[in-house]
């Protein structure tokens, strides 16, 4: 299925180049994650990790946030099954976008709170305008980030993600880089360029060299080292056997630009 057969009403996709251009299309309630909207981005992600074109993704919202989290007004007064269901779709959400083959970098031009900052950690790679503010403001309002303390903690540590979600504040962008949340700031007349420049770098390999290795990267992550090590040798002699590999190294002997197969 093509991503353009199907309508949807809070996402929006761009591709060209083989990067496709997520945006998330609710400025009015500042892309808020809704579960109508989580589902049409996990919908989407899935659509387009089976899309051999696309080579990157770049996930941005449309307006002044990036994302401000779930949307409150469905979080008030609903059963635990509801909210069951809410979270669920976050978690699948998440772990779609570090699950599917391409890259995924977070463009994040204004504030990212809570599940919004969750979403910002998950990606594969987030780019940051200098505006840019981070938070995980739940324990403000009585409802501690708890799914979002995950993905946070995985990128910045315990003792930042602690400060982060124990007193709910601010962080700008240039702190969150320094931290880990994000790999790098800039202008924000500029955030648009780098952004497009990062993924044109990464479309220049080969697609299966590069969607073997992001799935690689999260299977050894939480490993011990010698479990991690024992993994890696195993993905790297059966990427060494690839067409893609014997090529890439061939073109790096005769020192030419390698033909990639995918």
């Amino acid at each position: 299925m093509a991503i353009t057969e199907r309508s949807y009403q809070y996402v929006s996709v761009d591709r060209h180049d083989g990067i496709a251009i997520i945006t998330l299309n609710r400025p009015e309630k500042r892309n808020a994650l809704s579960l109508a909207v989580m589902r049409e981005l996990h919908a989407m992600l899935s659509v387009i990790g089976e899309d051999r074109a696309v080579r990157v993704v770049v996930l941005r919202g449309e307006g002044p946030a990036f994302s401000a989290g779930h949307d409150l007004r469905e979080m008030v007064d609903r059963s635990i099954e509801a909210y069951h269901e809410i979270f669920d779709a976050c978690i699948d959400l998440m772990t779609k976008i570090q699950r599917i083959p391409q890259p995924v970098i977070a463009e994040v031009a204004g504030i990212a709170t809570a599940a919004g900052c969750q979403l910002v950690a998950s990606c594969d790679l987030a780019v940051a305008s200098s505006l840019a503010k981070f938070a995980t403001p739940g324990v403000k309002i009585g409802l501690f980030c708890s799914t979002p303390m995950v993905a946070l903690t995985r990128a910045i540590g315990r003792k930042r993600a602690m400060e982060m979600l124990l007193t709910g504040e601010f962080i700008d962008a240039r702190t969150a880089a320094e931290w880990g949340l994000v790999n790098r700031v800039v202008e924000p007349a500029e955030l648009v360029e780098t952004v497009r420049a990062l993924a044109t770098k990464i479309t220049s390999a080969a697609s299966f060299v590069v969607g073997l290795g992001k799935a690689a990267f999260y299977a050894q992550i939480e490993l011990d080292q010698p479990h991690a090590y024992a993994y890696a040798k195993e993905v790297m002699s059966t990427n060494a056997l690839a067409e893609d590999a014997q090529e890439g190294m061939t073109a790096f002997i005769e020192r030419r630009e390698p033909l990639w197969k995918t």
